[in-house]
């Protein structure tokens, strides 16, 4: 076991604390680059959930009446048009701001109308025409009109100052004007990471204003809202906690801007607005909808939120009494803790990884389906990117050491495996252990099998020391598994001192691919062997043969061995097509050859190697004869060319005496020896065409040789 596995708890441990303690710490102390985003992306989260969640219901009872563009660039009418309208008179004369007798004017229209509740989101403060006219409407309509002021903040940001106070003038609202319930501060605090406006505050002292805590004993000032709310009759809704409350906004368009102007038009006032019927008991605020004002805010609905309709905005939720709450402090680490902690039961405990994978994006999906719940019903905003980075963090990181655990569990598992079984093998049961269980319940596929042997072990073993033999057999078996490997070949099994391989058992390429590539390790054995033979010798060591037998066939494929559990299962190929393979590689001590092909296998690879003639034999256990060849190398190879055109005298004779015509055979032959009288096999069939010249085979011989011994 490797020594990571033996920590394997403790190492996960180990990344999911690092984890889900570097996102709690790095909101103090902001020490890794990228994981303060996590932190600063929980408001962008938390912006996303206002656009998509539940709102507060757009109040219809609630009208924004804009200064427009077309307002502020309103074209003069005619004089017969002018003759009798007064506002339009005095809007005319000059550009913006007008005389202040226009919004006397309003007032009187809108409350002739109905008009619940007038609000200017407009600071009156240096005295202008009109301010009378004004006034008198303001006494008229005392308990129905809300004007704004503002703090101007310059000084406590620059200075650490007093805020300055920007109220309506002495000539419209007597002082101290913020103590006139009809006066309140139109100003929002934005919040200072990205100046979005989040929250409104119905009530602030002199003392929160400049940045300070406040005072018990201080005399609140009321927000614009807030007077409105107390107009209304709803004083009970005011907040008066001196708190920053988190709005549940309306719709982004819910508080669209209605031109200004048009009120004065006679004849659009009774087409668009009933002849007032339309502000029967409505709510309406009176402010700048124009974009050179510049009296438009970022909110989490939009970049754009005109100022008027923020206070609309601001004003129905407390109606509602939808208010947002954060998570609390305590509950936000508890629940970044539970992540890392659930994230590490998930990967200890579930050794599936792909199990692991679903869960953690299920277990994701539902914080959020639980997180978008809490918000549209109780308006709760659950902490969720840090939640789920140190859920998926702590998780995915936890699954990557799984996987280098595991790759290294499984190429020690490799390494181990094919120290005993064939590699290509190891690889099938290792990669797709289910898949190749199921195929090597037992089915018919044509194989290539090779069987090897070595010559001369047996005395060998007589006379060697038992350690020096060992390590001799070693050497040998170690050069030819390599060559099996380096062809995909499978090492079925030793016996002994021979070697039985296959191809096309586990993975085919086809079977003429098959027995080439088995053709291929023949050869390659047969350099091999050359090569330690060489070095045995020269250290004095005995050299060795080799005797290899190739067939091609069907072959019952399967697990051979105990199907009951924890027994052991062998992996092999059994038929005749097998057997056939083993009898050949017996039979090249016979016919003094090292590689012997059968029938099949010699056809598939003979557009692609040299192949001789040796023989036709019928082995013990086979009622038909085969034909069966040597190998003499690959096409390409360095080959002697004169010896390949001595081979075809060789085959041409072996044509003649399989036809009975023995002189002939035995003048080509005698040729051949001539050039090769080494040749085991032109001999063997010399001495046995003089034998049938002097006393011919009877009638039913057809040059087969049987053979009644494995």
């Amino acid at each position: 076991m490797h020594w990571l596995n033996r920590y394997r708890i403790p190492v996960l441990a180990a990344i999911c604390l690092l984890w889900t303690g570097g996102i709690l710490l790095v909101r103090e102390f902001p020490i890794v680059p990228f994981l303060p985003a996590i932190w600063t992306g929980e408001q962008s989260f938390e912006d996303l959930t206002q656009r998509e969640g539940r709102k507060t219901p757009t109040n219809p009872d609630m009208v924004f009446l804009g200064i427009d563009q077309s307002t502020l660039q309103f074209t003069p009418y005619d004089a017969e048009q002018l003759k009798d309208n007064r506002a339009l008179q005095l809007m005319a004369e000059r550009p913006f701001p007008w005389s202040r007798e226009v919004w006397a004017i309003l007032l009187d229209k809108l409350f002739a109308s109905g008009a619940r509740l007038v609000m200017f989101d407009l600071i009156f403060n240096p005295p202008n025409d009109g301010d009378a006219a004004f006034r008198a409407a303001l006494d008229r309509h005392r308990d129905k009109v809300v004007l704004g002021a503002n703090f101007d903040l310059s000084n406590v940001q620059e200075q650490g100052g007093a805020a300055q106070l920007v109220a309506p003038n002495a000539s419209l609202i007597p002082p101290p004007q913020m103590e006139d319930d009809r006066v309140g501060y139109v100003v929002f605090f934005a919040d200072p990471v990205d100046q979005k406006i989040r929250s409104v505050r119905y009530t602030i002292t002199d003392l929160q204003l400049a940045g300070q805590a406040a005072n018990p004993g201080e005399s609140p000032y009321i927000s614009f809202s807030g007077r409105a709310l107390q107009k209304l009759g709803h004083a009970a809704d005011l907040p008066r906690d001196l708190q920053g409350h988190r709005l549940r906004f309306s719709a982004i368009d819910a508080y669209a801007p209605k031109p200004l102007w048009e009120l004065f038009d006679t004849k659009l006032w009774r087409a668009n607005y009933g002849d007032g019927a339309f502000f029967k008991n409505k709510i309406v605020v009176v402010g700048s909808s124009a974009q050179v004002a510049h009296d438009v805010f970022a909110t989490p609905m939009g970049p754009e939120t005109p100022g008027p309709a923020l206070h609309l905005h601001a004003l129905a939720a407390a109606l509602e009494h939808e208010f947002l709450q954060l998570t609390p402090l305590t509950v936000r680490y508890l629940l970044v803790i539970g992540a890392g902690v659930l994230a590490f039961l998930l990967i200890t405990f579930i050794r599936r990884p792909l199990l692991c994978i679903v869960l953690l994006v299920v277990i994701a999906a539902a914080y959020l389906g639980v997180g978008r719940i809490l918000y549209d019903r109780f308006g709760l905003l659950l902490l969720t990117v840090p939640v789920l980075s140190a859920f998926l963090l702590s998780g995915v990181f936890s699954l990557g050491f799984e996987y280098v655990l595991e790759r290294i569990e499984k190429v020690r598992t490799r390494r181990t495996l094919e120290r005993y079984v064939s590699k290509n093998l190891v690889k099938e049961i290792l990669e797709n252990p289910h898949g190749f269980y199921s195929t090597m319940r037992g089915a018919r596929k044509p194989v290539t099998v090779l069987f090897s042997d070595l010559i001369g072990f047996t005395t060998l073993s007589e006379l060697a020391d038992p350690e020096e033999l060992v390590r001799q057999l070693n050497e040998y078996l170690s050069g030819m598994v390599g060559i099996v490997f380096e062809n995909d070949g499978t090492l079925d099994k030793f016996i002994g001192d021979a070697i039985m391989a296959v191809w096309g058992n586990v993975r085919s390429a086809g079977s003429a691919d098959d027995a080439k590539a088995c053709a291929r390790t023949a050869l390659g054995m047969r350099r091999a062997l050359k090569k330690l033979n060489d070095g045995w010798r020269a250290e004095g060591r005995m050299g060795l043969g080799m005797g290899i037998g190739i067939n091609q066939g069907e072959a019952l494929v399967g697990n051979i061995g105990s199907y009951a559990p924890n027994e052991r299962l062998d992996p092999t190929v059994i038929g005749d097509a097998v057997n056939l393979a083993s009898r050949l590689e017996a039979l090249t001590r016979t016919y003094a050859v090292d590689i012997l092909v059968g029938p099949t296998a010699s056809d598939l690879i003979r557009d692609d190697f040299h192949l001789r003639s040796v023989a036709r034999v019928q082995v013990k256990g086979k009622s038909q004869p085969v034909e069966v060849t040597t190998l003499i190398g690959a096409k390409g190879d360095e080959i002697d060319p004169e010896w390949l055109k001595s081979l075809e005298s060789y085959e041409e004779a072996l044509r003649k005496f399989r036809e009975r015509d023995f002189t002939n055979a035995k003048i080509i032959l005698s040729r051949f020896l001539e050039f090769y009288p080494d040749d085991f096999l032109a001999k063997m069939y010399l001495d046995r065409a003089l034998e049938y010249e002097q006393q011919p085979p009877d009638e039913a011989w057809n040059a087969v040789e049987k053979f009644t011994k494995k």
